[in-house]
């Protein structure tokens, strides 16, 4: 169910955008136990100057291999369990794609679950 959006600056190889894709959706499986094949990602390379961010925000130093990761997923899952998944995603994207943890950066958004059609015009999850 959840939709991953990850933006990065353009210039990664496809190797790379791949290593990056699996940290995060291993991430996923492994905390908030998703189904492996409930895989859906968008990766978006932006030039330079059209992905903006402040490099040292909350004493965080990030360099222009940030990557900004978005998750909309349904609501429900506990603080600890959503602290948990940002741990986790940026420890993997770290030892399987090469990235600082500074330069991981993940926004949640939780939707209510009968906001989700996957094919065939049906809210699957609605009741």
């Amino acid at each position: 169910m959840p939709l991953v959006r990850i933006s990065l600056i353009a210039g990664k190889s496809d190797a790379q955008k791949r290593k990056i894709a699996d940290a995060a959706h291993r991430a996923l499986v492994e905390t908030i136990s998703i189904p492996a094949q409930d895989r859906f990602q968008i990766i978006t390379e932006h030039a330079k100057a059209d992905l903006i961010y402040d490099p040292t925000y909350l004493n965080i130093t990030r360099t222009d291999d940030v990557v900004i990761i978005q998750i909309t997923m349904s609501a429900g899952r506990t603080l600890e369990v959503r602290k948990s998944l940002y741990r986790r995603m940026a420890d993997l994207l770290n030892q399987e794609a090469g990235l600082r943890k500074e330069d991981v950066f993940i926004n949640l958004v939780e939707t209510a679950k009968e906001n989700w059609s996957f094919g065939n015009g049906e809210a699957q999850y609605a009741t």
